[in-house]
């Protein structure tokens, strides 16, 4: 009996420590996220919009061909420093569905400013059966939807690379070291000089990914600024308030301890 209880505790022991052996291999296969510098995430932070707008040209170049947008409209543009003209021009270069015409037949029509983003696919179907089953997520909240936020969304659309050595990939997949799991459906949608800057900005990837993401966090969160310098004016307000209130007390009370 004594001799059952050293060997089972013996492969205990070893079970341990194969155990501890194998944590530190697995995490060290995990990739930790980028840590991008990002113009919008200090306490006085606000959008860079000329990098905001060339993520807008990415998108509308690149990302619309499979991603969605339904939560915004073209006026929205306004907020990443489009003027009504150039809103009124992005819009009319996209055909929007417009109804239907007098013998019940769909008809579509330049879009407007108050039209929301065209969508590239009439519905979730269509949009599965274009993409080989999978369902290319709508990206008006991607950068909240997603752990990791901005910097996560950067990781995934620079985080394409060839498979390990011994890797199963299967069928119709992509390898990507941010994914969980590291296969994705999605094909590498950025490379360098997928798009032409016009304001001299270099189009490799990295930078075509940051700028994307800027116009992703600016969709996602349209409002930030204003949140930010609301909350600026509540602290100075309560830093006024409490020294006021500060120095009345020690009025008050000056007078009681004398």
């Amino acid at each position: 009996m004594s001799k059952l209880r050293s060997l089972i505790a013996g492969a205990f022991a070893a079970g341990l420590l194969a155990t501890a052996a194998m944590v530190p291999a697995a995490h060290a296969q995990e990739e930790q996220l980028p840590h991008e510098n990002w113009s919008f995430n200090n306490l006085f932070g606000t959008y860079d919009l000329a990098a905001a707008q060339r993520g807008f040209q990415v998108y509308s170049q690149i990302c619309s061909n499979c991603h969605s947008m339904q939560m915004l409209h073209y006026r929205d543009l306004a907020g990443i420093g489009l003027s009504p003209e150039q809103i009124k021009a992005v819009a009319a270069a996209v055909t929007v569905p417009q109804g239907v015409d007098d013998q019940g037949n769909p008809k579509e029509g330049p879009a407007t400013p108050a039209d929301e983003f065209r969508s590239p696919f009439p519905n979730p179907q269509a949009a599965r059966a274009a993409n080989g089953g999978a369902l290319p997520p709508d990206l008006s909240l991607i950068v909240n939807a997603r752990e990791g936020h901005a910097n996560y969304v950067y990781g995934i659309l620079t985080g394409f690379t060839n498979p390990p050595a011994g890797f199963k990939m299967q069928d119709g997949m992509h390898y990507n070291k941010m994914f969980p799991g590291h296969q994705i459906a999605m094909p590498q949608p950025l490379q360098d000089g997928s798009v032409d800057y016009t304001d001299g900005t270099p189009n490799n990837l990295a930078q075509e990914a940051h700028d994307v993401v800027t116009f992703l966090a600016w969709a996602s969160n349209p409002e930030l600024t204003e949140r930010k310098q609301m909350g600026v004016r509540v602290i100075l307000f309560l830093m006024v308030m409490t020294g006021l209130t500060y120095a009345v007390k020690r009025k008050v009370w000056a007078d009681v301890e004398h």
